[in-house]
């Protein structure tokens, strides 16, 4: 960690809510955007804290229409008693990706099993902070969403028409491993927020990731244009599919998604699939050697991480491990170039600039 610096948490949630609130975000919402910055940089994802999240907006948001502080959800009727389906009415997707999770436990706990269907809302950041939240409460769950822009070149073509859109799975491992099992990926090569944290670090991107304006690779993150979906084909099938909820929930056409459109009767919004299950649901309480159900999870992950393979890992836990420096440290860590950034805005806003140490 010898490249990053610690902030104090208190410090750095009293500058990223005094942003929010300054754009005209109520106080909730403020308060669960920068939750999730919080938790994205406390586990080490450095794509998608604070920095991204408020140069989202800035681009893309409260500044262009493309979200609307204050929103109000609206709960659409439906006939199935385990599934909700949201009008988000453009609020901010923090705000609406926390009460989605908390719903779908409601009903998950109720019917075993949940959905809910977000239409019409702006992007919510890091999944994996949300399906995260819903495995440490005791339950399974996942997550995809429509990204903000048409970034990705479709497999075989030269023109981005799809979204990076991630999917983000949490599993409650704790008992059997001691960190939620977290699998939370873009379906891209690399994520946007890596070009832009690569760029302000003056790095370079690795190959087969980007390419620039004349659909040539590129390393260079000044140059990239678009990005490359992961393992070719097989990424660019999980990448559609968040394409294929979205048109079916009611997300319109990706190339116009986040853009200014002068055709009123379109939409350019995200769409956000939410999905909780109940361990007991999925139970068939026939565990071998009368194992319990945690029991035999941890039997199976011992098994997979047996066998001499001892440099394997679990998803999650290079997060988990990052959690864990945190919270020795005593705040969330950054390196010098991010906390300058953070400074500029503190002295924009005229409230205390950040201190590392």
């Amino acid at each position: 960690m010898s490249e990053f610096l610690t902030v104090a948490r208190e410090a750095h949630d009293s500058l990223v809510i005094a942003a929010y609130k300054s754009r005209g975000f109520t106080e909730e919402e403020a308060v669960l955007g920068t939750k999730l910055a919080a938790e994205a940089a406390r586990h080490g994802i450095r794509t998608h804290h604070a920095l991204k999240a408020l140069h989202l907006d800035h681009l893309f948001g409260s500044a262009t229409g493309g979200c609307v502080p204050g929103a109000e959800i609206e709960v659409l009727p439906s006939r199935f008693p385990a599934s909700e389906i949201w009008n988000a009415n453009k609020k901010l997707g923090q705000a609406v990706a926390y009460r989605a999770i908390d719903r779908a436990i409601e009903l998950a706990d109720q019917y075993g099993i949940a959905q809910i269907s977000v239409d019409n809302s702006f992007h919510y950041l890091w999944g994996g902070g949300y399906v995260m939240e819903a495995a440490e409460r005791g339950y399974f769950a996942y997550t995809n969403c429509t990204s903000t822009l048409a970034e990705v070149v479709p497999f075989g073509g030269k023109f981005p028409t799809l979204g990076t859109n991630p999917h983000s799975w949490g599993i409650p491992s704790q008992a059997a491993n001691g960190f939620p099992i977290v699998m939370d990926w873009a379906t891209s090569t690399v994520a946007m927020g890596r070009v832009q944290a690569l760029k302000r670090e003056g790095k370079q991107l690795p190959p087969g990731a980007a390419v620039d304006k004349n659909g040539q690779p590129t390393t260079d993150p000044h140059e990239v244009v678009a990005l490359l979906p992961f393992g070719g084909h097989k990424g660019y099938g999980m990448c559609l599919l968040n394409e294929i909820f979205g048109g079916l929930i009611g997300g319109s056409i990706p190339t116009i998604r986040g853009r200014q459109v002068a055709d009123k009767e379109e939409k350019t919004t995200t769409v956000f699939y939410f999905h909780v299950i109940h361990p007991d649901a999925i139970s068939g309480r026939n565990f071998a050697k009368g194992r319990s159900q945690i029991d035999n999870l941890k039997a199976v992950l011992d098994d997979i991480l047996g066998h001499g393979n001892d440099n394997a890992m679990l998803p999650g836990q290079i997060e988990a491990n990052a959690r864990k420096a945190s919270d020795a440290a005593g705040g969330l860590h950054f390196t010098p170039a991010e906390i300058a950034e953070f400074n500029e805005l503190a002295r924009e806003l005229g409230v205390a600039e950040l201190v590392g140490k």
